[in-house]
């Protein structure tokens, strides 16, 4: 097992509840309701409850990686454009997740977490997911360690991205500059990731550079006359932390085991959000359809 670097997320999370109580400070002074109580706890609660369930799992992940890096195609050390290119190699690979975390409803399951919030601000970056080893998460990396890159490289460069996602989620923030905006994620473009607005779904999915979601055709800006509405379609209705955390894993399990026909098990498994046999429920597509045949016809 090669020696690990520091985490850096662990020396950013005092960071983060600073961050946090200022912004509520704010919040008291410009929008009380930016923070609701009883959501603010949720979300810190399952950040917790990631955190845990990432520690129990993190020694299984790293052992495969260090297994696999045995297979690496390069020997790559950590010289100085090594970096570079594990960020964005890291980046790239987070963006591939995170956008078929949104197409494919067995990773949705996992995610859906982070959007259960119908509130936009700093705590809600803490609402992580519970269950990403089970969903095999982490697989998208690997191929990054298979190319040769140290595996303790890999994951600062993820622990770096993690905590960049922080500061993004908030509404304390405007638009930064133009030259930023064009190359980095901003609260502007996360706030539209989040929003449940027809224009908005399956939009922005960058982690820390916003430039691939302009090469790959998933870049919408946030518009002042369509401002974010958060959540998810069919929102919670509770503060239940298990629920928060298994509601999707739970709705698909039992679509599968009812559902007759493999065809159909393997749409309710591996289809989008809202795929149904029958067409009865909604995806984000069908969503987005309805809604520019509405702005046409207006």
């Amino acid at each position: 097992m090669p020696e690990m670097l520091p985490d850096p997320v662990q020396y950013a999370i005092p960071a983060f509840i600073i961050l946090i109580l200022v912004e509520m400070l704010i919040a008291r002074r410009v929008d009380a309701s930016r923070y609701e109580p009883k959501d603010t706890l949720t979300s810190l609660l399952l950040g917790t409850g990631s955190t845990v369930a990432g520690a129990l799992a993190g020694g299984a992940v790293v052992a495969l990686a260090v297994w696999l890096s045995q297979f690496r195609l390069f020997e790559i050390g950590y010289v100085w454009w090594a970096w570079i290119a594990v960020f964005l190699l890291d980046d790239l690979a987070y963006y591939v997740f995170h956008r078929l975390a949104h197409r494919v409803r067995w990773f949705w399951a996992s995610h859906v977490i982070h959007h259960s919030s119908q509130h936009y601000n700093l705590s809600t970056a803490l609402r992580q997911t519970w269950t990403g080893f089970f969903s095999l998460s982490f697989a998208f990396s690997l191929p990054i360690v298979l190319i040769g890159f140290p595996v303790p490289m890999l994951l600062f460069a993820s622990g770096v991205n993690l905590i960049y996602q922080f500061w993004i989620h908030t509404e304390a923030v405007g638009r930064m500059p133009r030259w930023f905006e064009a190359v980095f994620n901003t609260p502007s473009h996360h706030r539209v990731h989040h929003a449940t607005n027809p224009r908005y779904l399956d939009r922005n999915y960058a982690g820390m550079l916003i430039i691939w979601d302009r090469m790959f055709g998933t870049y919408e800006r946030e518009r002042d006359d369509d401002r974010p509405r958060y959540g998810i379609i069919k929102n919670l209705g509770s503060f239940n932390l298990l629920w928060a955390a298994t509601h999707e894993w739970i709705g698909m399990a039992k679509d599968v085991l009812t559902i007759p026909g493999w065809r159909n098990k393997l749409g309710y498994l591996f289809g989008p959000p809202g795929w149904s046999h029958d067409g009865s429920r909604d995806t984000s597509d069908t969503i987005k359809a309805r809604w520019r045949d509405g702005a046409e016809s207006e």
